[in-house]
C-alpha cells in the first residue's frame, strides 16, 4: 500500500498488508514482484493514477463513470504531463447506473 506514513498497528485478522513510503515506483516494483507472473491492478484515488501515469509505469486505464457530479475533490488528470498522453480505447461497458470504459496507453510510437 503506497502511504506517506503507515500504520502504528499492522492489520486486524491476518491480513498481510506492505506499506510503502519511498515512491510510486518502489511500490509498482514490490506489486510486481508479489504478483510473480500475474497481472497488477491498482486500485486507487486520482493522486496515485498520476503518480503511476507520470511516471509512466500505467498499461491500461480503467475508468468507471457514474451519471453523479458531486462538485468537489482532486481532479483526475489535473498533475500529469503537459505532454499529450495517446490513449487507444480497448472497451466500453454500458449498463444503467455506469459506463465502465478501458483504454491501453499507447507507448513508443
Amino acid at each position: 500500500m503506497l502511504t506517506h506514513q503507515p500504520p502504528a498497528q499492522s492489520a486486524k485478522g491476518g491480513l498481510k498488508v506492505t506499506f510503502v513510503t519511498d515512491g510510486i515506483e518502489n511500490a509498482i516494483a514490490q506489486a510486481k514482484q508479489a504478483a510473480g507472473d500475474r497481472d497488477v491492478t491498482v486500485v486507487g484515488g486520482p493522486s496515485t493514477m498520476q503518480q503511476c501515469i507520470s511516471a509512466g509505469l500505467a498499461d491500461e486505464l480503467h475508468i468507471g463513470l457514474v451519471p453523479l457530479l458531486l462538485g468537489g475533490g482532486l481532479r483526475l488528470f489535473d498533475s500529469v504531463a503537459a505532454d499529450p498522453i495517446e490513449l487507444e480505447k480497448i472497451s466500453v461497458q454500458e449498463s444503467p447506473g455506469r459506463t465502465d470504459i478501458r483504454f491501453r496507453f499507447v507507448k513508443g510510437r
